[in-house]
């Protein structure tokens, strides 16, 4: 999610702007600093003087000078040496100034000590719950938005800040309730129009999601990330096309963040090897593990299909379609046994984890039937795998059992196919025959 910015809320002042009216409130006010000065040099503590000095800096936006007037008047009122001056409206300036200068732990002392006094004042209720969110404390950030909207129900900055703290708190369908009404208000805040669309997306409606996201694509701050959402919901769509279509976009934006340029790499490559482009994939894997070592499993992803893009027949065997591996499987079968006849019977696939083929096969020596079991796994197969497969041979009569994987059997399964006329192929000895499979079968086929 993209970061909010602190909104710093100061309600009720008024500064000179050029018109008569300006004119006049600035003759005034330069009169009042007149004579605050000098009281001032009379006593550096008068807390009126102080008071004066302190409300006409903050009025001007020297908020450095005026913070320091005002911490001087905390330390009088603790003393009780500020009598009549207000001090709810002490805390509060000094809250404000603290927030001009990011002195946030200074501002959240100071508006929870203004609250103190005075609890239903908004300004004081809204900073101090964009100081709660900042501190990712959202509920209390959402208690006290809701007392801000008391005085100001149409708020847009409250409306959003609430909006955003519900979706950090995994409440997506609250949340939209607010940052709709935020975007109705200020139409052009993108970053709640990004954050509706990810409230959509974890409510699972992605349609609405996908319009919005789409929408952001081109832009030049929410693009990036917003192409690596309509990806993702592409890929789980299996629209793995326009997932990489996506994807390639938001990587031609400028200044991605490092995180979302992680993302979107990682993404376009493992899109790319559902669709069996490894060759493509694997130098943007290189890229990833280059600048992010670590990052998810990459690096388990390069050893794995680095070796997948050097050898087809392998890669054909295990992401393939099942109709690409069956079809590798009946060049297995038909060229294992040397100088013989094949006739294949019956082939069978178990969802897209193994093919059982049952061919008839006679060499000059003797004849059998045969039943082959093709596991597309590089992990390890346990005895069970095997001991279906046994009941298999001897539901259709066969002679022999091959059991075929990339991977490798455990010792149960070893030991299990000890006595049983059973051959248990693993990964060096499979490679060796997918190596070899495409000119054995073409000479087979030459003498045919």
């Amino acid at each position: 999610m993209l970061a909010v910015g602190v909104f710093v809320v100061f309600m009720g002042r008024t500064r000179g702007d050029g018109s008569s009216g300006g004119k006049k409130h600035s003759k005034n006010r330069e009169a009042q600093l007149r004579d605050a000065n000098k009281r001032l040099s009379q006593n550096p503590l008068d807390p009126h003087a102080l008071h004066t000095v302190g409300e006409i800096q903050l009025e001007e936006g020297s908020y450095d000078k005026a913070i320091k007037s005002y911490e001087t008047l905390l330390d009088l009122a603790s003393r009780g040496h500020a009598q009549g001056i207000d001090p709810f409206e002490i805390y509060l300036h000094y809250a404000e100034c603290a927030l001009k200068l990011n002195m946030t732990e200074q501002a959240y002392k100071g508006f929870t000590m203004a609250r103190s006094i005075k609890q239903n004042n908004f300004e004081v209720n809204y900073n101090l719950g964009v100081l709660e969110f900042e501190r990712k404390n959202y509920e209390k950030a959402i208690q006290l938005f809701q007392q801000a909207r008391t005085m100001d129900p149409e708020n847009p900055a409250t409306l959003r800040y609430m909006g955003h703290a519900f979706f950090r708190l995994k409440k997506p369908k609250e949340a939209m309730n607010f940052i709709r009404k935020a975007i109705d208000l200020a139409p052009d805040d993108k970053e709640s129009l990004y954050t509706l669309a990810e409230c959509y997306y974890e409510a699972s409606q992605t349609e609405q999601a996908m319009r919005i996201f789409s929408h952001l694509r081109p832009d030049p701050l929410m693009g990036p990330s917003a192409c690596l959402f309509t990806g993702m919901i592409h890929v789980d769509s299996r629209k793995n096309d326009l997932a990489i279509q996506d994807f390639e976009m938001g990587l031609k934006h400028q200044n991605i963040k490092p995180e979302i340029l992680a993302d979107l790499r990682y993404y376009l490559a493992t899109t790319y090897i559902k669709q069996s482009e490894i060759n493509k994939a694997i130098p943007i894997l290189k890229l990833i593990q280059a600048n992010n070592p670590g990052y998810k499993d990459v690096s388990m992803l390069i050893s794995k299909y680095q070796e997948l893009n050097a050898n087809r027949n392998l890669q054909t065997f295990l992401i393939s379609s099942s109709a690409d591996f069956v079809a590798l499987c009946r060049k297995v079968v038909m060229s294992y046994f040397a100088k013989a006849k094949v006739k294949v019977i019956n082939i069978a696939v178990n969802k897209n984890e193994w093919a059982d083929i049952l061919a008839e096969v006679s060499t000059p020596k003797w004849a059998d039937l045969i039943m082959f079991r093709f596991i597309r796994t590089q992990g390890i197969v346990g005895e069970l795998v095997v001991r279906d497969f046994h009941s298999h041979l001897k539901e259709v009569k066969a002679g022999k059992g091959i059991c075929i994987t990339v991977g490798s059997f455990n010792e149960e399964a070893k030991r299990y196919t000890e006595a049983r006329l059973i051959d248990l192929i693993e990964k060096e000895r499979l490679i060796s025959i997918l190596n070899t499979v495409d000119a054995r079968t073409a000479v087979i086929g030459g003498k045919r």
